[in-house]
């Protein structure tokens, strides 16, 4: 019988000495392409959240670092989830379905959060915890020996997960470590040193995805990654640009233009009046009386914060 996944611990570790553990990431993909950081470990004491760099990537009590994907239809393709060090199979979960607190299924989670997942001992009080695996996807059983890399499952959205991700906790002796500032961390710069063996670029928001649709879609429909059409006819309805966003910080300016054959389309700009940790914005052009005119279109989305760049995706799509 399969043993239970251990309770996350309360609080963040007090800072500890030096180790020669170290990590690498826990999920097949490319980050910043087709991969991203959505949130980290919460490194404020307090009631309010923030992430290692002062950021607003993390919530109130988050205990780890969530890699995320950027559709369902990603998900549905499969990514593995991997060993971010060698170590022995201490626990795990499989059966727990992809999707349920989306879903409103709020019971069938609570005190599973991680959902379906593994631990892993890494020897001198160090474990890692992978959660939210894909249902049936996990390859390991209790007391295997696994090396770094080696495959544990595939990403899902089982368990607290309103995404497709794996969220990767670390913990040494049962306290919660940050592995990107586990003794220090300090505003607006990264710590010395940390537990990665190559560390992770931080992103501190940005796009997930761009595309163009023949009217205005829905929010559903960009997180599966079925928003998008690289084709429209000249009599469709609409001509819209999106961009998904993650990380969004109020005050933060999106900036959406499409160009085409005839010259500017659109150009469209709105501040966001919130944080949120995931949105889109939107906007296009009705369809002219004579339709569109065939061609090349061309769509870009950025982002600024503060007035600066902080990312930016190039889209096109053809009028036949």
């Amino acid at each position: 019988m399969r043993a239970a996944l251990p309770a996350l611990c309360l609080a963040l570790a007090a800072p500890v000495a030096a180790s020669a553990f170290d990590l690498t990431p826990p999920i097949v993909c490319e980050l910043g392409r087709d991969c991203h950081i959505q949130q980290y470990a919460d490194v404020d004491p307090g009631p309010g959240s923030q992430d290692y760099r002062c950021g607003p990537l993390s919530y109130d009590g988050h205990k780890g670092t969530d890699f995320a994907l950027p559709s369902l239809a990603a998900m549905e393709a499969g990514v593995t989830v991997v060993a971010s060090a060698p170590g022995v199979v201490k626990a795990l979960r499989d059966g727990m379905a992809d999707g349920a607190l989306v879903a409103g299924d709020t019971a069938s989670v609570e005190n599973r959060e991680c959902g379906n997942g593994v631990v892993i001992d890494h020897g001198d009080g160090w474990e890692t915890q992978y959660c939210h695996l894909r249902r049936g996807s996990v390859r390991v059983s209790n007391g295997d020996r696994v090396a770094r890399g080696d495959p544990l499952g595939a990403v899902g959205m089982s368990g607290k997960a309103e995404f497709p991700h794996v969220h990767l906790s670390v913990r040494q002796n049962g306290a919660v470590i940050d592995p990107f500032a586990p003794w220090a961390a300090r505003c607006g710069e990264p710590p010395e040193t940390d537990l990665w063996q190559d560390t992770p670029g931080y992103e501190p928001g940005g796009l997930i995805a761009a595309g163009f649709a023949g009217g205005m879609p829905g929010f559903d429909a960009i997180k599966a990654g079925r928003a998008a059409v690289n084709d429209l006819d000249r009599d469709a309805p609409a001509l819209v640009l999106f961009g998904y966003v993650f990380g969004g910080q109020m005050g933060d300016v999106i900036e959406i233009m499409i160009d085409g054959p005839d010259g500017r389309v659109v150009a469209h700009s709105v501040e966001l009046e919130k944080t949120q940790a995931q949105l889109f914005r939107a906007a296009g052009k009705r369809r002219p009386g004579a339709g569109w005119p065939a061609g090349q279109y061309e769509g870009e989305v950025r982002i600024l914060r503060n007035r600066q760049e902080i990312d930016r995706a190039r889209v096109t799509v053809t009028v036949e």
